[in-house]
């Protein structure tokens, strides 16, 4: 990963100045959307269909169908994200109906998780309001002072193996399927009609080709599609030199700047995630649309100056990274505390073995 000069030796831009800079990035283009779904929806439905015909052939190729039909649904999901943003359309209204919709094919509601995602972006690398639509992440002083079963519970969920490859059964099977009882009416109903649409949707396809056929084709896509969008809001935050604040030093740029990461990706890879890897342009201005978080980054000589750049070959070695070092005020592996440590810093977290909403 590059190495940023620390803002502590010089100042970062202030959000007054950045705005007048990004506004002409936020318009949203009907006819660029309306051209992102046509070549996004129409071969995923197609690709659905070969699956359906590959299964008289061979599962296995199935499975390499489902692998790209995967690829395109996390396109659908970023749309989805767009619309949470009031991005995708310049029309409330339309951002609404169409985001239904694309969170019924990606298994997540959408005002439930609309709301979860719009908590994420206020607190983003803020200690003292962590829980909400983030990774779960447990400073060094936090982590020791957790009894064994809190320990054991927080290693385990960050498991590569368990985060990557059980999370996405977990969270858009199982999580997604439930309201949370602190959110709101809109929320909870968003939940049930999803729910229904999803239901409907799958009894229809069964149909029209069979139970099993069903299951055989949306459980690897939507887990396969699952674990790439997992992977990639984990390596827009969770990076060595990221940024962690308590409430009265958090800072709303240094937030989007400092804590979410450029994510480098070949042209493909980035079609296919709809350039969220600008991350560090999205948190600035979540109402800029996928397809100008790149223009953004590239005109705006600041903010690409301040990425954090994040590489796909060592991307990897990120998931070593489990808890924040507050003195040294960076991601660390699990680690020893000194018997000298000092005692933890106020409003510290436990950990119930349960995944943040």
């Amino acid at each position: 990963m590059e190495t940023r000069r620390s803002p502590f030796t010089e100042p970062l831009p202030k959000m007054a100045e950045l705005n007048k800079l990004l506004v002409p990035y936020q318009k949203s283009s009907v006819r660029r959307s309306i051209l992102q779904l046509v070549n996004t929806l129409i071969p995923y439905f197609l690709l659905w269909y070969l699956m359906w015909l590959s299964l008289r052939v061979s599962y296995a190729l199935t499975l390499a169908l489902a692998v790209l039909a995967a690829g395109f649904l996390v396109r659908v999901f970023i749309f989805f994200h767009d619309c949470g943003h009031n991005s995708f359309f310049p029309s409330t209204q339309w951002n609404r109906r169409v985001g239904f919709w694309l969170g019924v094919l990606v298994f997540t509601p959408g005002e439930h998780w609309w709301h979860s995602h719009a908590i994420h972006h206020a607190t983003s690398g803020n200690l003292d309001k962590r829980g909400v639509g983030d990774v779960t992440t447990l400073t060094v002083d936090e982590y020791h002072e957790n009894r064994w079963f809190g320990r054991l519970g927080y290693r385990l969920f960050r498991n590569p193996l368990v985060m990557f490859l059980l999370g996405p059964i977990y969270m858009f099977l199982l999580m997604h399927r439930l309201p949370l009882p602190r959110y709101g009416k809109k929320e909870t109903a968003s939940v049930i009609w999803t729910n229904l649409a999803i239901l409907a949707l799958a009894v229809l396809l069964s149909l029209l080709m069979g139970f099993k056929a069903y299951v055989m084709i949306q459980l690897p896509v939507i887990w396969l599609g699952g674990a790439a969008g997992i992977w990639l809001f984990y390596i827009q935050h969770q990076f060595e030199d990221s940024y962690w604040e308590r409430e009265g030093q958090w800072d709303y740029v240094a937030s989007a700047l400092l804590g979410a990461s450029y994510y480098q990706l070949p042209r493909l890879l980035q079609w296919f995630s709809g350039s969220i890897g600008f991350h560090h342009v999205h948190h600035l201005s979540p109402r800029i649309p996928n397809y100008n978080l790149e223009p953004a980054h590239e005109n705006i000589p600041v903010i690409k100056k301040w990425a954090r750049v994040i590489r796909l070959g060592e991307s990897l070695s990120a998931t070593r990274l489990k808890l924040w070092d507050e003195p040294l005020k960076k991601m660390v592996g699990f680690i020893r505390r000194p018997s000298d440590a000092p005692h933890p810093t106020p409003k510290s977290a436990s950990w119930d073995g349960a995944p943040p909403p």
